[in-house]
Parts: C-alpha cells; structure tokens; sequence
C-alpha cells in the first residue's frame, strides 16, 4: 500500500505545523520539513522540540532562506527530499504541501487513489507552445540571468535584463532538454525522486541553467520529470485543489466552504484561511476518518468564476473618465428595481408601467437579450452598456422623451448602483427581497451552467450553501452601502406593508400602492 512522505515548506506559524505534521502522520505517512532560513530561530526550534522524537518526521539538514521565484524554493524542496529519501525508505510517494494546505479527502481514499495507477502527477506543460503563462515574463524567464528578486529589487532586476537584452548575452536552453512549465504542488513516485537526484549529481549544467532562471519552482521539477519519465506514467495534473481570482491571486478558503472542498476531485487544497479553525479541523478529522464514499466533481472553479463573474467586491471612489462631464441630469428620476429573481422585478416593472405610466427597461445592464432601442451602437453589448452606463441613459431619456425611467438591476451590479446614485438625478433603489428555497437555487445552477441534468444529487446539494450564502450577501453589501433613497419589498411581509414602501418610494398615492403590491403572483416562481 502507498505510503506518502510528505515534503512540508512553511516560513510561519510554528504550532499551526506542528499540528499538521502530526495530523498526517496519524495515518501512517511521514513528514520532511523545511522551515525558512529567513523565519526566526526561536519559531524553528519549537518545531523542532515538539517533533524530536517522532520517527515519522524529518527536517531539512540545510535550511534556505527562501525568496518568491527564486532558486531557493527550488534549493529547499531538494533538501527536504533529500532528507526524506534517507529516513523513509519504505515510503512510495513524496507528496509537496504547504503549511497552507490542508487534505480534502481521507488517508484511506488518498492511498487507495495513489495504488490505483502507477503514475506521477505533476503538471507538464510545453512552455513555449502552452498558454500556461498568462501575463509577464515568459521566454526572458529562461534565455536571461536572473540574479536579483524581482519582487525586492525591480529596478535592479529589470536593468540587469535590459543590459542582456542590449549587449547580446542571451544563453542557450541546454540542447537536450525541454522546458516544462506547471504548478509547484506535485506527487512523485519514489522511484522518480530518485532519479531526479541521480540527475542532478549527474548533470550539474542543467542545475546550473535553472540556478539562475526566474521562478524555477514551476519549471525545475515539470521539465526534469518529463525528460526522465516516459509520458504514459505521467498525469499531467495536481492533486492539489487550488484556484486563483481575477487579480492572479490565490484563492482562500473559509470554514463555510468545506462541502466544496471535499467535493473536488483533488486529495488535498490550498490556500486554507489561518482563521479557519472550524475548517481545518474538520478536514483534519476526515483524513483520519477512513471514508472513501466521495462524490467528486470539477464545479470548484465552475463555482468560484461564477462568484467572481457577478461582480467583483470593492469600493471604487473615483469617477470614471467619461462620467466626469456628464449627469443624467437633475431633474430625472431613476428607479432602479434590483431583484436577483428577474422575473419578480420584470413583474414589479410592467405592473408599475400599467399604473404609473413611467417607462421601463428590463435588465438592460444584465442580460443581452433586453430589448433596448438602437441608439448608433452603444447598445450592442453589455460591456458597451456597462462601459458607457451613464450616457447609454441618457440617450435612453432623451429617446423616450420623458424625465422618469425605471430599469431592473441584479443585486451583484453594485458598482452600477453607486454610480447612479452618486449621480445629480433623482435615483431610488427599490430591492425585491425574495426567499430562495432549495428548487430555486437548484434550477438557478442549471441556468447559469454550475450544473445539468445529470449532475449527482450529493454535489448540488453541496452547492446551495454557497448559492444561498451569494445572494444574502449581495443583499447585505447594498445594505451595508447606506445608499439615502432605499426601500426594501420583501417577500413574506403583509400588503400593507409592502404597498406603504411602494407608496413611498414611487411618490403616489395609497390606493396606488395597495393596488401595486398585490400584483397577481408577485413572488411566485
């Protein structure tokens, strides 16, 4: 049976490792730590002290003082490999972590994966003919010397590649080898840590070239492994679940996101929040728990793009450069009916056009298939919509020939909501409060792509959690933005109630706003 040995890198937090060092040798694996040269001395030993006479646990005879995209990364993951291949003998896979990771399935299914297949993984990409690299330096990564951190000493580091460039000094990728490029966080096989090191003592030129290569951590061990690997024995993939957001940063996860993890097809994730208590415990106590009835998926990234892709969560003061010269105009009135529910706003919107007369737009800034009138092109797309959202209403105004417009907002457009209402005009936020039960949230999965008809029960059950904790969100970061002109429509309150708050944000009378708050199947699905 497998027997990992766990290749643990941490800088930080010493009684938060010792804790992880002795939950996954609970189940019979074995940990080789590295701890950052550049850490205090004082957090070392205590690792040290606490893990001195456990056999299952190795340190790094040479600590590094680590630096992002530096060789040292590279420098200190061979020490404590080097260091686990002579105290574990027995073991059969060395696995890389971070003192951010956390497993997400059990020891069991984690054995049972690895015996299943004999195979590295470990992602391996060409770098020159894949697009694993987004953004930045790509083959000035390899062809110039990088001696400097970029990150500590960029103008350094950028005048040093600048000199290269200018006198020529561009050097060779040895002949025959192929650069590879893939996440840091792999699963090798003892037999392939082996031979990486009877490499490395054999082939001290190729060391050389990557010493002084930038962020060899992605790229050392995917191009040593592919050159020394026959492809079939390769799973060019992560066991590790880790996702990055628009900004290119990594994820964190929180204690409310254990059903996501767990439902990954991965044996382990990072980032774990440190103030995830409740999180790590719970995925320490399944490692230990023997289960192996997962139901696994790839809707992690699906889920987070989707969060993501409503809307980004910030603050933004500044007016945006075509807003600078232009108001709807102070004498309009906006009323913006934000619902997450579409058809309960459009609802709202036609029974408010019928009885007060006040054109309406459905969801203009949301949904592309809105009608909008063609107003020369600025209409064609949401991005143009969104880009140009003050003069788009503007035209719209002027188009319909009249000072009063209402349209129909989802509740993730609050960066539209606070340019509206910072606006000179007369702007009112009317927010549809609905309750989302389980077969809406279900149906809601399906429309946006999370899930199809044949997606397992257990794993959209595990993520209504996540829908449902979304939507009370938006709503409370509208609250939380303590705009002056906001009324709320809940579903469940009286009609009195409802039509009082109708009466009040359209200006109109009672009888009106009764009339208006018992629209036939207002809420209904």
């Amino acid at each position: 049976m497998a027997k990992i040995a766990f290749i643990l890198l941490c800088h930080k937090d010493p009684d938060a490792i010792i804790r992880q060092a002795e939950r996954l040798t609970a189940s019979g694996d074995c940990v080789a730590i590295h701890f950052d040269a550049r850490a205090p001395v004082e957090a070392y030993q205590k690792i040290r002290e606490a893990l001195a006479d456990r056999a299952d646990v190795t340190f790094a005879a040479r600590r590094a003082k680590c630096g992002w995209g530096e060789w040292s990364l590279v420098r200190a993951t061979l020490n404590a490999v080097e260091a686990a291949v002579e105290a574990f003998p027995d073991a059969t896979h060395f696995y890389m972590l971070s003192g951010d990771c956390a497993p997400v399935k059990s020891a069991a299914y984690a054995h049972a994966f690895l015996d299943a297949a004999d195979r590295d993984y470990i992602e391996s990409f060409d770098f020159f003919a894949s697009d694993w690299i987004k953004t930045g330096l790509k083959r000035e990564r390899l062809v110039y010397r990088h001696v400097v951190n970029e990150r500590t000493q960029k103008r350094l580091f950028y005048g040093m590649m600048a000199l290269q460039r200018r006198l020529g000094l561009e050097r060779r990728i040895p002949a025959d080898i192929q650069v590879m490029i893939g996440s840091q966080w792999w699963c090798l096989r003892r037999r392939t840590i082996e031979a990486i090191l009877d490499f490395i003592r054999q082939r001290p030129d190729v060391v050389r070239f990557f010493r002084t290569t930038w962020i060899p951590d992605e790229t050392f061990f995917q191009t040593l492994v592919r050159h020394l690997v026959p492809d079939r024995e390769i799973a060019s993939r992560s066991l590790t679940f880790k996702m990055f957001s628009d900004y290119g940063m990594p994820v964190t996860f929180y204690n409310d996101q254990y059903d996501l993890l767990i439902s990954q097809d991965d044996l382990f994730a990072r980032k774990i929040s440190p103030e995830a208590v409740a999180l790590k415990d719970r995925l320490a106590a399944l490692w230990d728990s023997g289960r192996t009835d997962f139901t696994v998926g790839q809707e992690g990234p699906k889920l987070h793009a989707f969060l993501t892709g409503r809307g980004r969560i910030g603050r933004r003061f500044g007016t945006r450069f075509w807003e600078r010269e232009s108001t709807l105009g102070p004498d309009r009135e906006l009323f913006m009916i934000v619902c997450k529910k579409w058809h309960v706003a459009k609802r709202m919107l036609h029974a408010a056009e019928d009885r007060l007369a006040i054109r309406g737009i459905e969801y203009l800034f949301d949904e592309d298939a809105c009608p909008v009138p063609h107003l020369g092109g600025i209409e064609r797309t949401l991005e143009k919509r969104n880009r140009h959202r003050r003069a788009l209403m503007r035209m719209l105004f002027d188009y319909y020939g009249t000072d009063r417009l209402m349209i129909c907002l989802d509740p993730a457009n609050i960066d539209l909501m606070r340019d509206f209402m910072s606006d000179r005009a007369n702007a009112r936020i009317l927010e549809l409060q609905c309750v989302f039960d389980d077969q809406y949230l279900v149906g809601h999965a399906r429309r946006v792509g999370l899930a199809t008809e044949k997606t397992p029960d257990e794993v959209i059950q595990r993520m209504l959690p996540t829908l449902r904790h979304e939507f009370d969100d938006q709503s409370v970061r509208i609250r939380e933005a303590e705009f002056q002109n906001h009324w709320r429509l809940r579903e469940g309150r009286s009609t009195a109630e409802n039509a009082a708050v109708l009466s009040s944000c359209f200006d109109m009378d009672p009888d009106t706003g009764y009339a208006l708050a018992e629209t036939p199947y207002l809420f209904s699905d």
